[in-house]
């Protein structure tokens, strides 16, 4: 079952021509996102009006690049488009001072902030790939300046050969009922008084299933039977991939791992506590459960 916003982005490397509306440009320091500011709501800057005012707080911190991804002085890359408008994401300094009619929006509050739950899938793609282009100056095998390529997204290393692409990162998020119940736990990192799913990486030589098993019973010590899936969400802090699943309760108590889980509880639907927004998987999952 989809329940996924924001199909409006249109993931590409190479820019089809035929597109008609203004270029974007998501530039962003951090995890915040600079946005026009229009008074009455806030919107994706088009490239051009950003150029001129962004150019001496870039952050020149690709490999090697090519002259393709230099745009007026600014080292940019294209993601794709949206509803007409090709993208283009920049990282910018932590130093910059916000220009006159614009200011930064965190990245997870966006759809908050827009109204627009497309711009949070939009922007966590830019920031995935600047991450990923800042993490591959160098061969991590032989330790030369890599290069992008400018057939595909990638970085190559002209001294040994090695080619990196994107990295994605699989992890599973589980939702687990137990009748008219469903099992929220508290992260240590998490906000105080927030509690959401179970969720972990995808360990190697592991099967999806296996991976919710697994977790399930490190962070709070039960088991799960009839795991089916429901949905899935790029999660883009940095690189995930979140495939979520529905569990139910086949036995044990709850007995937390004390190191990323330090509480859990059974809660009822209309007695939630502190749960996350709609921008996560986690969140529209638990909505679900209540929905339904």
């Amino acid at each position: 079952m989809d329940i996924m916003d924001g199909q409006g982005y249109i993931p590409a490397f190479q820019k089809n021509e035929k597109l008609e509306g203004s270029d974007w440009l998501l530039a962003i320091e951090n995890r915040r996102i600079l946005m026009k500011n229009l008074g009455e709501k806030l919107c994706i800057p088009e490239r051009a009006e950003l150029t001129s005012v962004l150019t001496k707080y870039i952050l020149d911190e690709a490999a090697e690049v090519n002259e393709n991804d230099i745009k007026d002085g600014l080292i940019e890359e294209y993601i794709g488009s949206y509803n007409g408008h090709a993208c283009y994401c920049t990282r910018i300094s932590e130093q910059i001072e916000c220009p006159e009619g614009f200011q930064f929006v965190d990245l997870r509050e966006l759809t908050s902030q827009t109204g627009d739950p497309g711009l949070f899938i939009l922007s966590g793609a830019a920031n995935h790939i600047l991450h990923w282009r800042s993490m591959n100056q160098y061969c991590g095998r032989c330790g030369h300046k890599t290069k992008g390529k400018t057939d595909e997204r990638a970085f190559a290393c002209d001294h040994c050969g090695n080619v990196v692409y994107p990295r994605i990162s699989p992890a599973t998020i589980t939702a687990i009922l137990r009748g008219d119940e469903i099992l929220l736990a508290h992260n240590r990192n998490f906000a105080p008084g927030l509690y959401s799913l179970i969720a972990g990486y995808v360990e190697p030589g592991e099967s999806l299933e296996q991976c919710v098993e697994r977790e399930i019973q490190e962070e709070v010590g039960i088991k799960v039977k009839n795991i089916r899936y429901f949905s899935s969400q790029p999660w883009s802090f940095p690189d995930s991939l979140m495939m979520a699943f529905i569990a139910e309760y086949d036995s044990g108590e709850i007995d937390v791992d004390k190191v990323e889980i330090i509480d859990a509880k059974w809660f009822r639907a209309d007695n939630l506590p502190l749960i996350p927004s709609t921008d996560s998987v986690a969140g529209k999952m638990i909505r679900w459960f209540c929905e339904r």
